[in-house]
């Protein structure tokens, strides 16, 4: 072939590849305009029926909501408590400050006056994290969208329900005004402490009007939107003023307030007038009443709103004698320590059901109830001390073949600095598992957790349901030390497994859930799985009995009934003071399991507990045990799996146990015949005291009575001098008259009047001498009788001069 017939050959070969690729390129650019076709017309259609969708919405219910209560049953079928819609005082845009508006745009949707309900940044920002993780965790909510969730909606991470609210949202923006659509958000939304919309916010934390609210409350207020109980200034003021500053910031950012402000703001003095706000429903057993409430919002999607005006039927697990005999032993004062003025000593406690998982009574702290607040039994996370024992150490060391009488060293102990001590600072050199237990030595447990490996406590707790952070990976684990700590509902749910073989079940209140038309929408799955074995779990049963019959829990014990427990106290954090932060008791019986926490929610030098665990919250569980005795079996704990090695060593340990409690009582009888004894002689040293007084007081009385005695002898003897001279004067004048004689019958005369003037008597005679006294001797001898007889004594007084005179002068005329 020549090279010209190759050239045309190479040329011809050409087009075709060139019209052969013009072909495909035609054909790819039909394909392409198919497709670009109907897409156009899907999104047509769906732009459609989403405009439909919007049209068909009903969103009257913003205007006149009708709430239905909600009723709440026992497990047995019974109503326990109704609820309803908390009364919500709304309020007009003049009332509102513009600092609240721009706080809650700021936090909650910035771009609220930009976008027509519908924030398509962040619902594309959200997509991507729920693809990332596979599940939907983010939402990209406007206010607009809350608005439509809180009202018409349920609160459920689901495509479907998305949806929905984006048809509702576009519904709400095409009927309302951006200010209409965030008045209606502020009234309606929950702000905690029971307060519903912003105008019983504004009363309840600031004891004043929406309308007066400050820049530094308003950002306060809306911060509380995200999580209320949790950031309630009331329960959580740091945590509160933290989130404050995150506001102030935002709207600095956003352009509602300048850095000056801000600083203003941050400076200002929040002063808390905790106003109350109702608590609208009157039903029984509000602190269940608010657990159930939580758990329909976190496990079955539904929100406060809807619970509380949506007309549903609850079904729980409540046991309503077991909870009055909480709230009962709760309103008991004595059984707590006392309290300050500004603080009171806080407690919470909690009863689960060891087989299926029900919470049977549950009571979130002390004092007056507030709607929602915030729940000590579910949510407090404090350090659980010793009752962590059994769960990081004991249980993981049976399973790894130590048994209950093997002997643990009880010496010093130095890991990387940490040193564990013993609550008496003393060291025993070896004990028994049983006595580290009943007893509650530390530093054994922190030796066998490091001879069985960090690692395996550390895994036996999670199993066990507690979640741990890093911090929390340490040897001091052993003993309950943790960054944050656990609350007591994990706690009871496990040491629950003990009670269960080893079985734990996953705590729950709610059974099933039905809505105004009787519908079930949600229902209670049972969720278990086994921590250890059978034999575990009753060994564990058998050393926590021991604790109770014998060790640092028997307060707890009562008479005829199998109680096995924990006693717990966690470190006083303040250097020089000799107490204790919290104190805990989990136990459990053959039907029931539950944990007591006491402490302050704010632990200071003022503010801190002086008594041990054992004293306190031993004896709370111990009185609502006792009262809810009616509704539990009297059974004993199954502890067949042990064998009889066991039951010789506990017979062994019950026979020292008896020896031990005869000990005490001979030593109680002992003391109390002392006491007896002392207060004998306390009573006889009294009335010899007595007796020595009275004697005193005769002594003094004798020495008064002579005292005047001899007054009055002396007086006598003063008056009888004188009588005895009167006597001689009145003789010498008796004998001179008589030795006269006849001659002067005046000279009787005188005689008779000088015996006239020593008595009655002697005047009396003197008169008659001085009648008679024509004979002079015999007036004389008459006279002379007269002052004889005229002789005084004390009960005769002489007459007065001028009586005297008078006599005197009567018997000279007499004479004449």
């Amino acid at each position: 072939m020549g090279r010209m017939e190759r050239r045309q050959q190479q040329k011809q070969q050409q087009k075709q590849k060139s019209s052969g690729r013009i072909g495909t390129l035609w054909r790819s650019r039909g394909l392409m305009f198919k497709i670009t076709t109907a897409t156009a017309a899907l999104i047509a259609c769906m732009f459609l029926v989403f405009n439909i969708a919007v049209l068909a919405s009903d969103v009257s219910k913003l205007e006149d909501p009708a709430p239905q209560p909600t009723i709440i049953y026992d497990q047995n079928g019974k109503i326990a408590s109704t609820i309803a819609a908390s009364d919500i005082k709304g309020v007009g845009l003049n009332e509102i400050p513009k600092n609240v508006i721009h706080a809650v745009i700021a936090t909650e949707d910035q771009r609220f006056y930009k976008h027509h309900g519908i924030n398509y940044v962040g619902i594309a920002r959200a997509f991507f994290e729920n693809v990332k993780s596979g599940e939907v965790v983010a939402g990209g909510s406007t206010i607009t969208q809350q608005l439509a969730k809180n009202v018409f909606l349920t609160q459920d991470r689901t495509y479907t329900r998305k949806l929905k609210e984006l048809v509702l949202t576009k519904k709400i923006e095409r009927t309302y005004s951006k200010d209409e659509i965030i008045v209606r958000y502020l009234n309606q939304i929950y702000f905690g402490e029971g307060a519903w919309g912003i105008e019983r916010a504004a009363e309840t934390y600031f004891g004043k009007s929406a309308k007066d609210l400050t820049l530094s409350e308003s950002a306060i207020l809306a911060g509380l939107i995200k999580a209320p109980s949790v950031l309630s200034p009331v329960k959580n003021f740091e945590k509160s003023m933290e989130r404050r500053n995150v506001v102030l910031s935002l709207m600095q950012k956003e352009g509602y307030i300048t850095q000056s402000e801000v600083n203003q703001a941050k400076a200002q003095k929040i002063v808390l007038k905790s106003k109350k706000a109702t608590d609208d429903y009157d039903g029984k057993y509000p602190h269940y009443v608010d657990h159930i409430i939580e758990e329909a919002s976190e496990k079955y999607g539904l929100n406060a709103n809807e619970i509380l005006a949506g007309g549903y039927s609850i079904y729980t697990e409540l046991n309503p004698t077991m909870q009055e005999a909480t709230e009962k032993t709760y309103a008991n004062n004595r059984l707590f320590p006392n309290s300050p003025s500004d603080q009171l000593v806080q407690s919470s406690a909690v009863f689960v059901n060891p087989s299926t998982g029900g919470i049977q009574a549950l009571i979130g702290g002390r004092g007056e109830h507030t709607f929602r607040q915030f729940n000590r039994a579910t949510q407090l996370k404090r350090q659980p001390g010793s009752s962590m024992k059994p769960l990081a150490v004991y249980t993981p060391a049976l399973e790894n073949g130590y048994d209950i009488f093997d002997e643990l060293q009880d010496r010093p102990l130095n890991i990387s600095g940490y040193t564990p001590l013993n609550y008496d600072k003393r060291f025993r050199g070896e004990v028994s598992m049983y006595q580290a237990v009943i007893e509650s030595y530390n530093v054994p447990a922190v030796w066998l957790l490091q001879k069985i490996g960090l690692e395996k406590g550390l895994d036996s707790v999670r199993s066990f349901g507690i979640p741990l952070e890093k911090e929390d990976e340490t040897p001091a684990i052993a003993l309950g030390g943790m960054h944050e700590g656990t609350s007591p509902l994990k706690m009871a749910q496990a040491f629950a497994a003990f009670a269960n073989n080893g079985v734990m079940v996953e705590a729950h209140a709610i059974k099933e859930i039905k809505n105004a038309d009787g519908e079930t929408i949600g229902k209670w799955k049972k969720k278990s799985k086994r921590i250890m074995d059978a034999v575990t779990a009753q060994k564990i049963t058998y050393m926590l009995k021991g604790v109770v019959q014998e060790g640092t829990g028997r307060k707890a014990a009562i008479s005829g009934r199998d109680i096995a427990g924990k006693t717990g106290t966690t470190q006083l954090p303040i250097q020089g003071l000799d107490g204790a932060k919290d104190h805990w008791f989990v136990g459990y019986t053959p039907e029931i399991a539950g944990a007591v926490w006491l402490g302050y929610d704010k632990t200071d030098a003022s503010h801190y507990l002086s008594s041990s665990s054992g004293s306190t919250s031993a004896v709370i569980f111990k009185e609502i045990i006792s009262k809810s005795q009616s509704v539990l079996p009297d059974k004993t704990f199954d502890l067949s799996l042990l064998g009889s090695k066991y039951k010789k060593k506990n017979q062994s340990v019950q026979v020292e146990q008896e020896e031990k409690q005869e000990t005490e009582k001979q030593e109680t009888e002992d003391k109390a015949q002392e006491q007896e004894e002392k207060q004998q002689e306390k009573e006889e040293e009294k009335q010899e005291k007595e007796e020595q007084k009275q004697e005193k007081e005769e002594q003094k009385q004798e020495q008064k009575q002579e005292k005047e005695n001899e007054k009055q002898n002396e007086k006598q003897n003063e008056e009888q001098k004188q009588d005895s001279g009167t006597q001689q004067g009145n003789n010498g004048n008796s004998n001179t008259t008589g030795n006269t004689g006849n001659t002067t019958g005046n000279t009787g005369n005188t005689t008779g009047n000088t015996g006239n003037t020593t008595g009655n008597t002697g005047n009396t005679t003197g008169n008659t001498g001085n009648t008679t006294g024509n004979t002079g001797n015999t007036t004389g001898n008459t006279g002379n009788t007269t002052g004889n007889t005229g002789k005084p004594t004390q009960e005769q007084q002489p007459q007065t001069q001028e009586k005297q005179q008078n006599q005197e002068s009567t018997q000279s005329q007499a004479t004449q």
